[in-house]
């Protein structure tokens, strides 16, 4: 590979006598940073690009990582190389907007995450009392109540992002309040809650269907966190156990020379039997 000049640490926007990109070497975190400055970079840089803000790149951020997940799930270590590119493009792209109204530049996030890791883990970084005096979870929660400490008082739920799933959202509240005591003595009581909380979807009128839908939901994220299920990755899969059944009453249908608007519930559903029991045996 051929040489190519340094790029300074901290910058907006490439300089103009300075080294393209493109011709920068594509293994290092600097040549990234200059890609995203010269797409953001008002003269000449991407139209599309130049028009985002914070707002607009969050929910690609949040898709991207989602799509992390999904590579993972799979088993796919080259769609996991790809899409775990995409990810780490977020903070670049987020940092890039910081830098350019001075907020902050991507050498703070680094630094920031750095000093985090090693203030939360004296039981590797610190001396030999911190190495054998608690074990690591215990560190670690200690760590992160201390970094919450300020002089206003918190509420036992505060820290729970507004942007997480909401089954997960709703795991993460749950986890808070067992925390301090409110929580079901055990998950029979919660099987009872589900019960409930069925009847009185079933009862309710329309307007508050919605309502006492997400109770149910709620409740059954409450089962996940006693079981120690993660309702989010239970839901994945029989999403793809769904689409995974579906696509094989497809391929049947087309041996026959059908769609599916061609056939009916009941040859579908034969169909659908039939994909379950390859799936057991």
């Amino acid at each position: 590979m051929k040489d190519v000049a340094p790029k300074p640490a901290n910058y907006t926007f490439p300089p103009a006598d300075g080294p393209s990109p493109a011709d920068m070497d594509p293994r290092r975190i600097e040549t990234l940073r200059a890609i995203m400055a010269a797409l953001r970079n008002p003269n000449g840089g991407c139209p599309w690009d130049l028009e985002q803000n914070f707002s607009t790149i969050a929910p690609y951020t949040i898709e991207e990582a989602y799509e992390v997940a999904d590579a993972i799930a799979r088993g796919s270590k080259a769609e996991l190389c790809d899409e775990l590119g995409d990810l780490l493009l977020q903070p670049v792209y987020l940092s890039q907007l910081a830098a350019e109204e001075g907020s902050f530049t991507f050498d703070d996030v680094i630094e920031a995450v750095c000093t985090k890791m090693v203030r939360r883990h004296p039981h590797v970084f610190g001396d030999d009392k911190a190495r054998s005096a608690k074990l690591a979870l215990g560190f670690w929660e200690e760590a992160k109540a201390k970094e919450r400490k300020s002089d206003q008082p918190k509420g036992v739920l505060d820290g729970v992002p507004l942007a997480l799933p909401g089954l997960t959202r709703a795991l993460k509240l749950q986890s808070k309040a067992a925390k301090v005591g409110f929580d079901w003595p055990s998950v029979d009581n919660v099987y009872d809650k589900i019960s409930e909380e069925i009847a009185e979807f079933k009862a309710a009128p329309h307007d508050k269907k919605a309502e006492e839908f997400g109770d149910i939901l709620f409740a059954m994220a409450n089962v996940a966190r006693h079981l120690g299920i993660d309702p989010e990755a239970a839901l994945r899969g029989t999403n793809a156990k769904f689409e995974r059944r579906f696509v094989h009453v497809e391929q049947e249908l087309a041996k026959r020379g059908k769609h599916p608007k061609d056939s009916n519930l009941q040859e579908m559903d034969t169909l659908w039997d039939d994909a379950k029991a390859k799936e057991r045996a």
